[in-house]
C-alpha cells in the first residue's frame, strides 16, 4: 500500500516484525558483542553474537535443552529458574571463548521487571560476564531460585486433580514442584563444577 512518491518500502524483517533495526544499529554501534536472548513457549534461547557486515556469528550459545541433557534439569525448560541456568550456562561459554564484555539484546520484547531475559542476563553476569544494566530491572533472588513456584504448587496441593494437572511434567521426571529451589541450586552447582575446576 503506497503512500505517495517519497515512500521508502521497510526492509522484509521489520515488515515481518522480526527486527528493529533502530535498536540494532544502536547495540552494534556498541561495539560490544550482543548478548542475544530469546524465550519461546517452551524453551530459552541465549547466545553470544557478533555482527559483521558478511553478517552475525554466534561465538557461544546455550538452550534450555541443554540443561536437561547434559545437567539432569528436571524443571520446565521455559520457566525463569531455567532463563538463569541457561544464561549462567551461556555466560561461562563465552568466558571459555574470551568474551568478558557484552550487551543485553532482547529484540522486539518489552523491557519489564524481573522477566525472564533479565535472569538469563543475571545468569549471564553471575557466570563473570560486564554487561551494562540497571540493578532495578533483574528478578528477586527468590523467583530466580523457584519459589513462587513452591508457593503456587503449595496453594494447589489442596485440589490434586489442578496439582496434577499443572505439574504433570515435573511428577513424571521425578521432582517434587517444592523441591525446585533445591534442585536448582544442584543444578547451578554442577554447571559451575563443570567450568570453574578447569
Amino acid at each position: 500500500m503506497a503512500r505517495g512518491p517519497d515512500y521508502s518500502v521497510p526492509f522484509r524483517r521489520r515488515r515481518e516484525a522480526k527486527t528493529n533495526y533502530r535498536k540494532r544499529r544502536a547495540l552494534i554501534i556498541s561495539g560490544l558483542p550482543r548478548l542475544v536472548v530469546r524465550p519461546t513457549n517452551k524453551n530459552i534461547i541465549v547466545q553470544v553474537i557478533e555482527a559483521k557486515p558478511e553478517g552475525d556469528y554466534v561465538l557461544a550459545s546455550a538452550n534450555s535443552m541443554e540443561l536437561r541433557k547434559k545437567f539432569n534439569w528436571k524443571g520446565n525448560c521455559g520457566n525463569l529458574p531455567t532463563a538463569y541456568l541457561t544464561g549462567l550456562l551461556a555466560g561461562f561459554k563465552a568466558l571459555e571463548k574470551n568474551i568478558k564484555k557484552a550487551i543485553l539484546d532482547i529484540g522486539l520484547k518489552r523491557p519489564t521487571k524481573g522477566a525472564r531475559v533479565f535472569a538469563a542476563m543475571k545468569g549471564a553476569l553471575d557466570a563473570g560476564l560486564e554487561i551494562p544494566h540497571d540493578e532495578k530491572i533483574l528478578p528477586e533472588e527468590s523467583r530466580i531460585k523457584g519459589e513462587h513456584i513452591v508457593t503456587y504448587a503449595k496453594k494447589l496441593s489442596t485440589t490434586p486433580e489442578l496439582y496434577n494437572r499443572y505439574f504433570s511434567s515435573y511428577i513424571k521426571k521425578g521432582l517434587d514442584p517444592q523441591d525446585i529451589p533445591m534442585h536448582f541450586e544442584e543444578i547451578k552447582e554442577k554447571i559451575q563444577a563443570q567450568f570453574l575446576s578447569k
